[in-house]
């Protein structure tokens, strides 16, 4: 480890940040946070308890009333500064997620700016929170609608995607006016650690924002939610948590964002610019090492295009170069640990074991981190796990479809419906397949399409609420109608 990253690694709170100080546990407990791509330990972070859990979002109630007091100008400010400050911090903030999550150093710049923008989009947002005013048909009242800050927040993000997971929920909660505490991923917090610290430099509040890092979520996730003083909690993760905790929420009602599993097709049809979809596939699937609930999971290529799409798609991925994220010729990272790596070992065997071909990758990688090669499996059967679970890995599975109505039945036989892509260059075709896909997101002859300014969600087991957008900001809001009396 150089003295540069030892001396940022220095720079970020390894404690509990409750109301206006980081603390330790209260039982002084500590959790390890390792590097995928060495095994090496990058820091010693408290763990938080259930007291500790209590004590946040004690805090936050403490804060709650005058922050949503203060005026939609000043959260915007905050959010602005906050901004400035993360791309002031940029190369900080990308190489701790290398260091901690593993993608590539100019991938995790990417992430930055596109994290940061999410600061920026609420705060020009916070000022926009708009209600009606209009007279009842019968004329006797005014009828008025406003919004107001939900309360108290318990926001839980995943560790794929460290920095713009939190800043995609505590932007918009800063923006509405409420008050938080984060559980970050166990695997990435510190990240979240070093953009809270950011969040109060930039003048957040005291008990604005509480950061409960642990190593045992639940923990923290459920004494927060079974207090009735909480409103809402956000979660990103799988579905199966996400069940459990809207199980937990319904005891007391909870606002709920959950944005959660995803098994996305790529679909790619005759008439489609093949260099063009080979191009998005690459995007859509190896993006994060295709840790991603928006990763392309299942490659939908009509048969007459199939094998130029696949030999183009493994040349592509052949020219990746697999190792540590901070090394600037590596294209592709580690996996998260060593569960990952078994996955996608099973993964391939089982599809092999059904009669899938192997054009490239489909092994370990070397090093003495959690290295993957990147594949892609042709002839896959849909029987195959790879073509009916959730993959989180640079495997590429491709299926064969006869007819527009045949990958239509393909692409929605999933319980999943959160990303979605199509290759096609007719104009009525766009039309017909967006209507039949099942899914809250579809890129058009794009890989990428996720942004601060759109609405992010899906729908079936990928989740309800949108983060993003207009829309992210009504999920920290509740809905207020006056009616006034008038005589006129």
């Amino acid at each position: 480890m150089t003295d540069s990253i030892r001396a940022l690694l220095d720079r970020v709170p390894t404690g509990l940040l409750i109301g206006s100080e980081w603390r330790e546990a209260s039982d002084g407990g500590t959790f390890d946070v390792h590097n995928p791509a060495t095994g090496e330990i990058l820091a010693t972070l408290a763990s938080a308890t259930q007291d500790d859990a209590r004590a946040a979002l004690d805090a936050a109630c403490e804060a709650a009333a005058e922050w949503a007091a203060t005026s939609t100008r000043h959260r915007s400010e905050v959010l602005r500064r906050a901004f400035d400050l993360i791309t002031e911090r940029a190369e900080d903030f990308a190489t701790l997620m290398t260091l901690e999550m593993g993608k590539p150093l100019a991938e995790a710049r990417g992430e930055v700016t596109y994290g940061n923008e999410y600061l920026r989009w609420f705060s020009e947002e916070a000022v926009r929170d708009y209600g009606r005013s209009f007279p009842a048909p019968e004329g006797t009242l005014e009828m008025i609608t406003r919004r107001k800050p939900v309360g108290p927040c318990l926001l839980i993000t995943p560790w794929n995607f460290p920095l713009a997971m939190a800043s995609r929920k505590v932007a918009p909660a800063v923006a509405a006016g409420c008050t938080m505490v984060l559980k970050p991923a166990a695997l990435t917090p510190l990240t979240s650690q070093y953009f809270a610290q950011t969040m109060l430099d930039a003048g957040l509040p005291a008990g604005v924002l509480n950061v409960v890092s642990s190593a045992k979520p639940s923990d923290v996730s459920t004494p927060i939610m079974q207090d009735s003083r909480l409103r809402k909690i956000s979660f990103t993760g799988s579905t199966g948590v996400g069940k459990k905790l809207l199980e937990l929420a319904s005891q007391n009602v909870l606002r709920t964002s959950m944005e959660l599993g995803g098994n996305a097709p790529f679909l790619v049809f005759e008439d489609a610019d093949i260099d063009a979809a080979v191009a998005g596939a690459m995007q859509a699937k190896m993006r994060n090492i295709g840790e991603a609930c928006t990763a392309a999971n299942r490659f939908l290529v009509h048969e007459s295009v199939a094998e130029e799409f696949g030999t183009k798609l493994a040349e592509e991925m052949n020219k990746l170069k697999v190792g540590n994220g901070l090394d600037s010729a590596t294209t592709c990272g580690p996996l998260i640990n060593p569960a990952a790596v078994d996955s996608m070992t099973e993964l391939v065997r089982d599809a092999s074991d059904k009669g899938a071909r192997v054009l490239c990758g489909g092994e370990r990688g070397e090093g003495e981190g959690f290295f993957y090669q990147p594949t892609v499996l042709v002839d896959v059967p849909r029987s195959a796990r790879a073509a009916q679970e959730e993959i989180f890995g640079p495997i590429a599975p491709i299926i064969t479809f006869s007819t527009e109505e045949e990958a239509l039945e393909i692409a929605n036989d999933t319980e999943y419906g959160l990303a979605s892509y199509l290759f096609t260059q007719s104009i009525d075709r766009i039309w017909r397949v967006s209507d039949g896909l099942e899914f809250g997101l579809l890129g058009i002859n794009a890989g990428v399409i996720s942004n601060a300014a759109a609405p992010f969600g899906g729908v079936k087991q990928s989740g309800m609420g949108r983060e993003g957008g207009a829309e992210g900001l009504d999920e920290y809001t509740s809905l207020q109608y006056l009616g006034v009396k008038v005589e006129r």
